[in-house]
């Protein structure tokens, strides 16, 4: 096992985003996974997201398993190794992880770094001939997203963005009322998707406009991502007003609110925040309303109907749900069910809406 020497800080520093990353990895091993075996999964990156939630709920899931950690923190290596059990053999850090590629133990990577650095370990990733799970948002632009579903693409793995939500019942519920119209035609739809908080430290990678940071990139995709599938279409045009006004952001939004146009006169109001609270979904329809409140927790999604039904359908994890699906697609191998053409979606929107509000005027999409 190499010595792990790179820090998480050193890494994003380091870190080169470019075409030459396509060709990275040298051998190939795909590993044809069966019903009779769980996939083994190896989580990139082990900060909050990968201990406390991915990591708890792979020890949950039917149908994968944790069992390779990659990590620039040497330190966190002996408390994953004791607490899961990782053997020494699958544990990598951020210049070896393209040794995975000869692991017959390790079938997906997941990638849980910040999201500048998505398209770099996820190409690794991909040329290893592993499958590729992607922590959302996607990446950083268009061209570095469709980069990762081509590397997926090139090397016959499938590739699975981290939407924990559409793979949640009762949001399920919502995204099947785009096609039925209970309520009647679609009219306006606001989606919330924000926490309160006071900003991070300077060197915090979320106050880093080139690694992903701000509340566009970090809370914005809920927002617009619900809108999305609340529609059940995509929209035609975006028009955006991004804030700084927050003393500690002086390089990344601290909100930004999103006017969506989609068609048949459907208008979405977004809002993302990271200094101010919101966590709602509410369609209005000709005939009727619905709502979900909290939209997008990590539990509690819950919400009504104008006429009083109840969206309250129960899940246990919604992060195990995830991947456990995403793992029957591999097993099975049939279509995932938030594919990357979907991330790059609303990266694509994303994109707009900084352009519109840096022009202050409205872009078609």
């Amino acid at each position: 096992m190499d010595k792990l020497n790179t820090s998480r800080r050193q890494l994003i520093k380091r870190a080169g985003i470019g075409a030459a990353l396509l060709s990275t990895g040298a051998g190939r091993q795909v590993w044809a996974a069966t019903p009779k075996r769980k996939l083994g999964v190896a989580l990139v990156g082990l900060g909050y997201y990968s201990r406390d939630l991915l990591a708890p709920a792979l020890q949950l899931t039917e149908h994968c398993e944790l069992r390779g950690i990659v990590t620039g923190s040497p330190e966190k290596i002996p408390v994953w190794q004791q607490k899961y059990g990782i053997k020494d053999a699958n544990v990598y850090n951020y210049g070896n992880m393209h040794r995975l590629a000869n692991n017959p133990d390790i079938d997906v990577i997941y990638i849980v770094v910040p999201t500048g650095l998505h398209m770099k370990y996820s190409i690794i990733a991909a040329n290893a001939g592993k499958h590729v799970w992607c922590e959302k948002p996607m990446a950083m632009s268009v061209q570095e997203c469709q980069t990762i579903i081509d590397a997926c693409r090139k090397n016959k793995v499938k590739l699975s963005v981290g939407y924990r939500m559409q793979h949640e019942p009762n949001t399920q519920t919502v995204m099947q009322y785009a096609h039925s119209r209970p309520y009647g035609a679609l009219q306006t739809i606001n989606a919330t998707a924000a926490y309160a908080g006071n900003g991070l430290p300077a060197d915090n990678w979320r106050m880093q406009a080139d690694i992903g940071g701000g509340a566009l990139y970090d809370m914005g995709v809920y927002a617009i991502n619900g809108a999305r599938y609340a529609a059940g279409l995509e929209p035609v045009a975006v028009t955006a007003t991004r804030d700084f006004s927050h003393p500690k952001f002086e390089e990344v939004d601290n909100t930004t609110s999103l006017t969506l146009e989609f068609p048949k006169g459907i208008i979405a109001k977004c809002r993302t925040s990271v200094v101010e609270p919101g966590n709602k979904l509410r369609v209005d329809c000709a005939e009727g309303w619905y709502e979900l409140a909290p939209m997008q927790s990590y539990n509690g999604v819950q919400g009504v109907t104008s006429d009083g039904k109840k969206l309250d359908k129960f899940i246990a994890n919604q992060q195990a749900a995830q991947m456990d699906n995403d793992a029957l697609a591999i097993i099975n191998n049939t279509p995932v069910k938030v594919p990357g053409e979907e991330g790059l979606k609303d990266i694509a929107i994303v994109r707009a809406a900084i352009e519109s509000s840096d022009k202050k005027k409205r872009i078609g999409l």
